[in-house]
């Protein structure tokens, strides 16, 4: 029989039941995994999960002891590595393990087996399957101890460092030293611990690391340029040239670099990298040298003499003036010091100042101020001795045509000159303490006489004068009174006298031959006038008896008086000086002590009144002497 169709399922149905069945597969499934996951878990309680590796080993499943060990065979090699330290040709190695780096195996170890073993059992789930179906990979992380790099860091510097030294130059005894200096170098731990730690930590294989070295190179300021001036300066003697007032030239002076180099500083000046060799030379020790022979080479001035006409009012040059020179030692110095330093020129000419005579050929009556006679005076010398005469003639004419500018002191015996028989002065009588001696220039006291009258009668100020020990007659003759004389002895004993105006003064000297005079005039412009009191005269003591002495020239009988008899006195001269009003503008007292003094005769020998004058010094009266 045929059965009805059964009716059909619908479609909802069918596709619920298939997912309750897919459902329960799944979930099946997940218990079977999860069924193994705990049993899995539970058997690695002692050992690292699966796929865990660290670095490029795998140390899944196994033991800490064996995944330290693992790790100690695959990368211990590493604490071994060397590394070099290189500075130029010297280099220091040391392997990572001394310079602080280690394999922490049983830390990396630990860290590993911390996976899927934490208190959290979910988490420990969810950690295993990770790593077994992903994998879990740590970085290999090494342990460094900077400590131990820097000690032996620090350790190289003390082989590395040291001080700069800077240039220095010196002298050898004649030879230049230059020592060029040394840099400074300073080993910076800091920076080269740095770059060692970024190299072993990184383990890029470069084992060479730069040491990181500061230098400080030496400071040579200028030593080169020093050392070239003392290779100059050191390079030849010196020669110093110079020549006599007449031209001759002197053997030269050799300094030689011995003596150079006495002479020679090196010295360093200024601060830090702003110091400077200063090179420089003191010959000064040898300008006492060249002062004693200045005298020799120098040559004064000459000035020009003058008569001077009343009539024209004009100078007519007697005598031309001539440029003098005189040695400058300072700048001879000075300039043999440079030569020290020229490398060419080693020869030294002596440095003479020129000295410009003040009144030359061209100078006019105008320009100094004179204008007419302001003063003469005249003195006699009847019955002279013809050398006596000479003497007289040759001394005047050495006073003609001097001129003295204001302000300025004439000295008698400086435009004398000496007197000396090289100078043409002949034998006279002179006294000479209190006794009569035959001496050269008998008779210049008479110059000096005459100039004195002159300048006192002008008003000039007398600055020094020096009278005769006794009333001399020569300057007596004519009506002139006692009290005007003025002895001079060389070099002591001088006469002299300021110009005390503003205007210069002219000397004219006239010897008057025919006259038996002398005389002297003074050219200015009147500043003054000046009156002369006739002199008194006090406290007269007469002169003692004839003295007689021994002549051998002389024939029994015949007699020669050399000198002649004074009183003696105190004597007084006043001189009024007015001015152009005619007002007393000063009045001088001119004092005079004269000692007495006896007539002195020469008689020939065997003369009778030579024994009396015998007598006389046996009773203690002694014959005085004489003057010129």
């Amino acid at each position: 029989m045929e059965h009805p169709p059964l009716p059909r399922t619908p479609i909802l149905i069918r596709l619920f039941r298939l997912a309750i069945l897919i459902f329960v597969g799944i979930g099946l499934l997940a218990f079977s995994l999860a069924i193994a996951l705990i049993g899995t878990q539970m058997s690695l309680q002692e050992r690292i999960v699966p796929g865990v590796s660290v670095g490029q080993v795998d140390i899944g499943g196994l033991t800490l002891p064996d995944a330290a060990a693992a790790l100690r065979e695959r990368y211990g090699a590493l604490e071994e590595v060397a590394y070099v330290f290189r500075d130029g040709q010297r280099f220091w190695t040391a392997t990572a393990v001394e310079l602080g780096l280690s394999l922490p195996a049983g830390a990396l170890a630990e860290r590993a087996f911390a996976i899927g073993h934490s208190a959290d059992p979910r988490r420990n789930l969810r950690e295993l399957a990770s790593a077994w179906l992903e994998g879990a990979a740590l970085p290999l992380t090494l342990e460094f101890d900077e400590g131990k790099a820097r000690a032996f860091l620090q350790t190289l510097a003390g082989e590395i460092n040291r001080e700069r030294q800077d240039a220095q130059l010196r002298l050898d005894g004649i030879d230049v030293v230059v020592a060029p200096g040394l840099s400074g170098r300073r080993l910076d731990v800091d920076a080269t611990l740095a770059g060692l730690s970024a190299a072993v930590l990184a383990q890029s294989g470069e084992t060479e690391i730069a040491l990181v070295i500061a230098e400080s190179p030496p400071r040579q300021w200028n030593v080169m340029e020093a050392a070239a001036l003392l290779e100059t300066a050191l390079s030849s003697p010196l020669q110093l040239i110079g020549s006599l007032p007449n031209g001759d030239l002197l053997a030269p002076w050799i300094l030689t670099r011995e003596q150079i180099i006495a002479g020679l500083r090196v010295t360093l000046a200024g601060e830090g990298d702003e110091r400077l060799y200063d090179v420089s030379v003191d010959l000064g020790a040898y300008a006492s040298y060249l002062r004693t022979l200045a005298p020799s080479l120098s040559k004064p001035s000459a000035e020009g003499r003058f008569d001077f006409d009343p009539a024209t009012g004009q100078l007519t040059p007697i005598t031309p003036a001539s440029e003098g020179r005189l040695l400058d030692v300072d700048e001879t110095i000075r300039r043999l010091e440079a030569a020290v330093f020229d490398p060419v020129n080693r020869r030294v000419v002596m440095y003479f100042e020129t000295l410009q005579p003040r009144y030359p050929a061209g100078i006019t009556a105008e320009e100094l101020g004179i204008t007419e006679l302001v003063a003469e005076a005249t003195t006699y010398y009847w019955g002279s001795w013809p050398n006596r005469r000479s003497n007289i003639a040759l001394g005047a004419g050495k006073l003609h045509g001097i001129i003295i500018a204001p302000g300025e002191e004439f000295s008698f015996n400086q435009h004398l000159g000496d007197i000396t028989p090289e100078a043409g002065y002949l034998e006279g009588s002179v006294i000479l303490g209190g006794a009569t001696v035959t001496g050269i220039g008998g008779g210049i006291c008479q110059v000096s006489t005459t100039m004195f009258r002159a300048a006192f009668s002008g008003g000039y100020a007398i600055t020094e004068r020096n009278s005769h020990g006794y009333r001399v007659g020569y300057y007596e003759y004519a009506g002139a009174g006692p009290g005007l004389d003025a002895a001079i002895w060389q070099p002591d004993v001088d006469l002299r006298f300021q110009n005390n105006t503003p205007y210069h003064l002219l000397i004219e000297s006239s010897f008057l031959g025919s006259k038996d005079a002398l005389q002297f005039r003074i050219y200015s412009t009147p500043q003054w006038r000046t009156v002369l009191e006739p002199a008194i005269i006090r406290d007269i003591v007469p002169a003692p008896e004839s003295a007689f002495v021994e002549a051998a020239d002389l024939a029994l009988g015949q007699t020669r008086q050399i000198d002649y008899s004074a009183d003696g006195a105190d004597v007084s001269v006043y001189r009024n000086v007015y001015d152009t009003a005619g007002n007393l503008i000063k009045r001088d007292q001119l004092f005079t002590h004269y000692s007495p003094w006896q007539a002195v005769f020469e008689v020939a020998p065997g003369d009778p009144r030579l024994a009396d004058e015998d007598e006389a010094e046996k009773d203690g009266i002694a014959p005085v002497g004489v003057t010129g």
